[in-house]
């Protein structure tokens, strides 16, 4: 896993623009601690960070395509393709001849035989730019479910300004730096509209898509979505799919130089993909699976059930350990590690802007920490994201009356923290309103089958709300903060080919023994303790440390005292002035709202930007 970077310009010669260049790889340099490095050409200009994971001393990058002395094309890259070694034995045949055991090799060779349309033919997930030195044209490319970030700028005279982090871009003298009332919609919404951003003029390269810059301009086209189609299996060939799928996903994850563990939360998602990474390993002769999970100092004394988090973590994580003998390691945080201040701002600038749904503050605090204990030992991790959004495991699916007529499914639930602090700010931009559209735009974009209605519609709604508008801002969330250590988080859920295969099973399927999640269960049924294979869907585990409410709600008061905070103008002003007044009205504020003001105030601060709204 990397970090890439770059520039196109076709009115300079940008061999002369080393600098501008390295200072936007730097950016990334902990997404790529092991090598950095840029390649110059007459109007591009690539850079890369690694983290090496596949061939340890031949994949550095920038990799150049050279024939009979002449660059036929250059790559940077950043991500896995699972499938590399089958498609280096096709290319071999083809009369290709590698010098690097690593995927990246793969990916330019797969671009010189077979054009743009190799794209199609990767499984993984990856971001990269590909210069065509023969035709100077540039591709970027973006995985099809969106696992690794990819922003761009177009430039006024045709060129392109590009980057695996927002960062990488503002890092260039020409980057625009404003975030207007369109980009805050994109922030407070919670929606993750595909290609939007939070910065004016520089969007995100939409999951499942290439864009092609040349002097003529630019071209957008998509390669891949979700599309629906008739299920011809019966249920037990569904599961037994199901189950082949996830057993192929995973021994094609675990491939690694460096070591790999999963993360292990004792829930039917991560307890499946340890248990098949256990057999995978037993298989290949490579040892035990290792695992990880975390906790938080007297959670589990003070534990008491809620909506969210109706069991804890440690009884069952215990079972799958001792079930699938994995090399386990516990992750206990403390509140003095949750406050400290460097950590904090690490944090801030590993996600850039915050990542409102499901809370910021605590939960990437505590993801970030997590991550950095991990780092420790391991360099490739696991982990179960998208199994609920593909399974259904919300209750969204099965209580349609917690959403709304007209609203995807989690938006009302999304904003209920935050209405005091700033409730002004999101009325003046008519978040509602944006939510209401990126619903509509949603609902329209749904695949459908003939003739589908009542639950069945419903429930194919739903999964595709939430596999292209909810899942992408979790991927995202977890892609930063755990790059922001060094850790490449591997997610087989998002496998594109079982999503397709999932999404288009029946309903009726999805829901066939009354329970949730019904065709996941089924598929690790001989995997799992009975225990684990039906436990309650239950939440990332949140701290209940009162030091930790204190602590930000005494940061806030300071940060609002004076006149002069960068996020000032997002923040109601009698809420503010109330606690001007005292100190201890912070108290009456939402952990999420106090952790989204003072994350906002150091991301606007520190990065320079210009608010127009």
């Amino acid at each position: 896993m990397c970090g890439i970077a770059g520039w196109v310009d076709f009115e300079r010669d940008l061999r002369q623009e080393a600098a501008a260049v390295r200072e936007m790889t730097t950016t990334m340099a902990l997404r790529g601690p092991d090598a950095g490095d840029v390649w110059l050409a007459p109007h591009a200009a690539l850079g890369h960070r690694r983290l090496a994971i596949i061939d340890l001393e031949g994949g550095r990058q920038p990799m150049v395509a050279e024939e009979g002395g002449r660059v036929q094309a250059a790559l940077t890259y950043a991500g896995e393709v699972y499938n590399f070694r089958e498609l280096r034995e096709e290319l071999v045949l083809k009369g290709h001849r590698f010098t690097t055991r690593s995927d990246t090799e793969v990916v330019l060779r797969s671009y010189l035989e077979w054009g743009e349309s190799f794209v199609e033919r990767l499984n993984g997930m990856f971001a990269f730019a590909l210069w065509d030195a023969r035709t100077e044209e540039l591709l970027l490319v973006r995985d099809r479910v969106g696992i690794k970030p990819l922003y761009y700028q177009l430039l006024p005279d045709g060129g392109v300004l590009f980057g695996s982090e927002p960062k990488a871009i503002l890092a260039h003298p020409r980057a625009s730096r404003t975030v207007d009332a369109d980009g805050l919609r994109e922030l407070f919404a919670g929606v993750k509209a595909p290609g939007a951003g939070v910065i004016s003029g520089m969007p995100e390269l939409a999951p499942g898509h290439v864009l092609r810059v040349s002097r003529d301009g630019h071209r957008l086209r998509r390669y891949w979505q979700l599309e629906a189609h008739e299920h011809e299996d019966d249920l037990p060939t569904t599961i037994r799919t199901v189950r082949e799928l996830l057993e192929d996903i995973v021994t094609r994850q675990i491939v690694s130089d460096v070591p790999l563990c999963t993360m292990l939360s004792g829930g039917l998602d991560s307890s499946t993909l340890t248990a098949l990474a256990a057999i995978a390993k037993e298989r290949d002769g490579s040892g035990k699976v290792r695992s990880f999970d975390v906790d938080f100092v007297g959670y589990l004394d003070n534990f008491e059930p809620d909506l969210t988090h109706p069991t804890a973590d440690s009884p069952y994580v215990r079972q799958v350990v001792e079930h699938v003998g994995a090399d386990h390691r516990h992750i206990l945080l403390g509140n003095a590690e949750m406050i400290d201040a460097p950590t904090r701002r690490a944090v801030v600038q590993a996600l850039d802007w915050p990542v409102l749904i499901a809370g910021p503050g605590s939960m990437d605090i505590s993801l970030y920490l997590l991550f950095r204990a991990i780092r420790g030992q391991s360099t490739v991790a696991l982990t179960g994201e998208s199994a609920d959004e593909l399974f259904g495991g919300y209750p969204w699916f099965h209580h349609p009356e917690y959403g709304q007529p007209g609203t995807l499914p989690w938006s009302l639930a999304h904003n209920l923290g935050m209405p005091a602090l700033f409730g002004p700010v999101t009325t003046r931009i008519d978040v509602r309103g944006h939510q209401a559209d990126q619903y509509r735009q949603a609902a329209a974009a749904v695949p459908r089958l003939p003739g589908e209605s009542g639950r069945a519609r419903q429930f194919r709604e739903s999964t595709y709300f939430f596999l292209t508008r909810f899942m992408r801002t979790l991927l995202d969330r977890k892609d930063r903060l755990s790059m922001a250590v060094g850790l490449e988080v591997r997610v087989p859920f998002c496998d594109h080919r079982l999503q397709d295969y999932v999404f288009n099973t029946p309903y009726a399927f999805k829901t066939f023994d009354g329970q949730w999640k019904s065709l996941l269960r089924a598929a690790a049924k001989d995997l799992l303790p009975e225990a684990v294979l039906n436990r309650p869907k239950t939440g990332y585990p949140i701290s209940n440390d009162d030091a930790y409410d204190r602590y930000v709600q005494e940061r806030f008061a300071k940060l609002v005292a004076g006149g002069d905070a960068a996020v000032l103008p997002l923040l109601n002003p009698t809420v503010v002035e109330d606690v001007r007044r005292d100190a201890t009205a912070a108290a009456g504020l939402t952990r999420i709202e106090i952790d989204m003001a003072l994350h906002l105030d150091e991301w606007l601060s520190s990065y320079g930007l210009d608010l127009a709204i």
